[in-house]
């Protein structure tokens, strides 16, 4: 099963390199690499003022960074650069045969503090703003839970914080599912195709037949179209997953829901809402089969962060999957994002 799963990841690679030849790469923002250890890379996008608050946006580690960044005019990255902040991205990469075993405790934990601590000692600040997507908001959740004097917010969107049975469409498939290393030997890694096939099989709806709407919805409209086909592209950029991280992803996140029960362990100490205590702006899709709010609100409403914001984001024509949609759509970028970067400047400095 493996080396049919690495076959297709290789044949979905070409697709993705067909769909650059017709134009659909993405339109990146310059940017430059300022740390790299096994598993990830930190970039940094130059411009900013020297004073300009810090900003770490945190990917899902299934798929590239650039979905953050597109093209222009719906670009996380340029919007916030315009903004007028200092954008740091972790670029999460294949670790290669060395970095097998690495597990949420490094990803929610030690690579993740490396990159707090470049961003730190570049700027000077004391505390980072961190923005989150899907499960890398999950894990810059861990982190803000496991190291909350170095969070000075957190915005988390369409981040899965709570997985019981009514979480999604998920849960029920690892509920039936048996444990999650009987896919690969030892801590081998996962092929990106076969997280690709899982999802598809979670929310069929999701990923088949309201992407295929939304192309139909989005011919009307040439820069909508633009956006689909850059969104496209982007699903077949896939790499593998450590072995180690998709067990407990599974295991301690799905199965046992360890995070919003307070026992998940990081680096020694417990963590859970009780630790979460930065000030939280939280978006969630009310119509979202992947992510749904009750994936998202009990860990929400639970944690102890004084300040807390809900957002809700009704989803974007043109963007193929909505789950992305809040960050390439332009119903996002023209209500959302704005009421955002309000909360980002409300927040205290230091």
């Amino acid at each position: 099963m493996q080396v049919m799963l690495d076959h297709l990841d290789d044949a979905r690679r070409h697709t993705g390199r067909l769909l650059d030849a017709f134009g659909a790469a993405p339109r990146v923002t310059p940017s430059e690499i300022v740390a790299e250890r096994p598993g990830m890379r930190l970039r940094h996008f130059p411009g900013a003022p020297t004073s300009a608050p810090a900003v770490l946006l945190v990917p899902a580690p299934i798929k590239r960074w650039y979905i953050w960044d597109l093209e222009p005019q719906v670009s996380p990255v340029a919007r916030l650069l315009a903004h007028g902040l200092d954008v740091h991205v972790v670029e999460w990469t294949d670790p290669g045969p060395a970095g097998r075993d690495l597990g949420l405790e490094e990803y929610a934990g030690r690579m993740l503090h490396a990159c707090v601590e470049v961003v730190r000692g570049r700027t000077g600040q004391s505390r980072v703003l961190l923005i989150g997507h899907s499960l890398g908001g999950t894990l810059a959740a861990v982190f803000a839970a496991r190291h909350p004097g170095l969070v000075r917010g957190i915005a988390l969107l369409e981040a899965p914080l709570h997985f019981g049975p009514d979480a999604g469409a998920f849960a029920p498939l690892v509920a039936q599912s048996p444990p999650a290393g009987w896919l690969h030997a030892g801590n081998a890694a996962v092929p990106g195709s076969f997280l690709n096939l899982v999802s598809a099989a979670a929310a069929p709806m999701s990923f088949h037949a309201a992407r295929y709407a939304d192309f139909l919805a989005s011919l009307a409209d040439p820069a909508r179209l633009a956006t689909y086909m850059r969104v496209e592209r982007w699903t077949h950029d896939e790499f593998a997953l450590p072995g180690r991280l998709f067990d407990e992803v599974v295991e301690r996140l799905y199965r046992r829901d360890e995070f919003a029960s307070g026992v998940l362990s990081v680096a020694g100490r417990l963590v859970g809402p009780a630790t979460l205590a930065a000030p939280m702006f939280t978006v969630v899709n009310p119509y979202s089969r992947v992510i749904p709010p009750e994936s998202i609100l009990p860990f929400h409403h639970a944690a102890a962060a004084t300040s807390k914001r809900i957002l809700r984001y009704r989803g974007d024509i043109g963007v193929a999957i909505q789950h992305v949609g809040v960050l390439v759509g332009r119903n996002a970028h023209r209500h959302l994002w704005p009421i955002l970067l309000d909360w980002v400047d409300g927040l205290p400095l230091g």
